[in-house]
């Protein structure tokens, strides 16, 4: 098959597969790209990224010998590790359809096994995103049967149909407008809510060297202890968070939340207070 460039895309092509020109880069940027993306990388693990390792292994191969190990033995020496991820190996086709359906803009139908509904549900969907976060990918964008945008774990979709219907992205569609202030993924209607939470002086430090939320702010006692202030749009997510450092964190305001966090530290209570 005859290898076609496009000149107004400056692309070779056979077929559906491009290639593009060839591109010089210095030994840091090889190393860079490598250690990112390579067999040893963040995101080996990073379901459905198997193109970035073969990219990296065409740019490793490609290098001078010396240079070559070289950069081997450096990236071996440098390792990121990820947290435990979703692998979603029998949604790859569900993927590569919605980042087709983003790309020409095109309607699909999923059904999808809603956390929310506690039922599976039929929607027709928009999509506007492909989010990785956290563990899993995720699929933004509007839903007929919410008739809102909404978030979509992969890992839940059952079925998904691709249709002939198309859509515009909204103009002011952003996913840092769609997310505001969420503590994660899902933003909850109503204002924002100032956060306050109290932590003990054995985990304290421990949560000032993160940047958890865009919004926090932080406020030393004299005593040891961290006062965590942010402003967040919805309180479920921030909840889970916080009962993940046990007794070393207090909810201070708003007073919701602190209700929400102790029916849950009561309910676990139940849980453990039952003999076996």
């Amino acid at each position: 098959m005859p290898l076609k460039f496009d000149s107004a895309n400056d692309r070779y092509s056979i077929a559906n597969t491009y290639f593009l020109p060839p591109t010089n880069f210095t030994a840091e940027e090889a190393l860079s790209l490598i250690a990112l993306a390579g067999k040893n990388s963040p995101g080996k693990n990073l379901p459905f990224s198997e193109p970035a390792r073969l990219a990296a292994a065409k740019l490793e191969s490609g290098l001078p010998a010396p240079l070559r190990e070289e950069v081997r033995g450096i990236s071996r020496a440098i390792q990121i590790a990820m947290n435990q991820v979703s692998p979603l190996e029998d949604k790859r086709e569900f993927y590569q359809q919605l980042v087709n359906a983003i790309t020409h803009r095109h309607v699909v139908r999923i059904k999808y096994a809603s956390l929310t509904e506690w039922e599976t549900i039929s929607t027709k969907l928009r999509p506007y995103q492909l989010l990785f976060s956290g563990r899993s990918w995720y699929a933004i964008g509007r839903s007929s049967l919410h008739s809102e945008t909404r978030t979509f774990n992969l890992s839940r979709i059952q079925e998904l149909l691709p249709l002939k219907e198309k859509y515009a992205l909204p103009k002011t569609f952003t996913l840092e407008s769609y997310l505001g202030n969420a503590w994660h993924l899902i933003p909850e209607t109503g204002p924002d809510q100032h956060v306050v939470i109290r932590f003990e002086p054995l985990v304290a430090q421990n949560v000032a060297e993160v940047l958890w939320h865009k919004t926090q702010q932080l406020e030393w006692r004299d005593d040891g202890r961290l006062d965590y202030h942010a402003h967040v749009s919805g309180l479920n997510e921030i909840a889970w968070w916080i009962l993940g450092y046990g007794d070393q964190a207090e909810v201070l305001r708003p007073a919701k939340l602190r209700k929400l966090v102790a029916r849950r530290v009561t309910n676990m209570q139940r849980i453990y207070a039952e003999s076996r």
